[in-house]
Formats: structure tokens, sequence, C-alpha cells
């Protein structure tokens, strides 16, 4: 599989790179939201939020619309944690299902609504992240 970028998807992460420090390996223009989401490189999450979250801020105001961050991971149970991060996932475990990689996401009871997001927004985010990054196929919160 893998993540194709394009010119303008390159130039998006060039300047992403520019103004927090942060190195990033994939963009994703959610038009829906006016939100861009950059998935960042393992440990450049500090960087790219900054102190008090000055440089997520710069980005934003750079763009125009919001800037989100997820760090990326090898593993896909952390890079599903990751997306549903400030959430606590408690666990998440793989299934197939005619040859299609499902994930079956426990979330803390508490944390639930605010992982699923209002009108499913945040878990849509997720699903697509986990799509392009780890070709799972549907997350299930259980």
């Amino acid at each position: 599989m893998g993540v194709v970028l394009n010119e303008e998807t390159i130039a998006l992460i060039a300047r992403f790179e520019k103004i927090t420090g942060a190195g990033s390996r994939d963009v994703i223009d959610n038009s829906e939201d006016d939100c861009l989401i950059f998935v960042v490189n393992p440990g450049d999450m500090g960087f790219a939020i900054g102190k008090k979250g000055i440089n997520i801020k710069k980005a934003s105001e750079s763009f125009g619309k919001r800037v989100e961050a997820v760090e990326y991971s090898d593993d896909p149970a952390q890079f599903i944690r990751n997306c549903f991060h400030p959430s606590q996932v408690k666990e998440v475990q793989f299934s197939d299902y005619h040859g299609d990689q499902i994930a079956h996401v426990v979330i803390r009871d508490e944390d639930r609504g605010r992982a699923i997001g209002k009108a499913g927004k945040n878990l849509n985010r997720t699903k697509m992240l986990a799509m392009r990054e780890h070709d799972i196929k549907n997350i299930i919160i259980e």
C-alpha cells in the first residue's frame, strides 16, 4: 500500500515543517471540517504542538484553517491510540472480515463521547487515517 503524496501535499508538509520544526509524513485536507490533519513523525509531536500550543496556533493562522496533528506509529494499535488521543483507549484488537482488517477498540466509558465526536466526526477522522496509513478498513468502538 503506502501513501502517495502529490505536489500540493508536499508543499503543505514543507510549510508545516518550516512553521513547527516537526517532520511530517502525510497531510489530509479535511474540507468537511475546514481542517488540515498532519501525520507527524514519531517523537515530533512536541515540536508540532509547541510550548503552550504556540506552533499549532501559528500553523492554523498560516493555513487559515484549523490544524490537527497525529503522531505516526508503525504499530497499527498504537497509531489508533494516537488518533483517539486524548481519549483513553483500553484495548485494540484486530479481526479479519473477508480479507479486510477491522479494528475493535475499547474506550474508557467516560471518554466514549469524545472519541466518537459530534455526529461521529472524530471516529470518521480516525477511520480515514487508519485506512490511509495502515489499510484498516473499519474501526468498531466497543
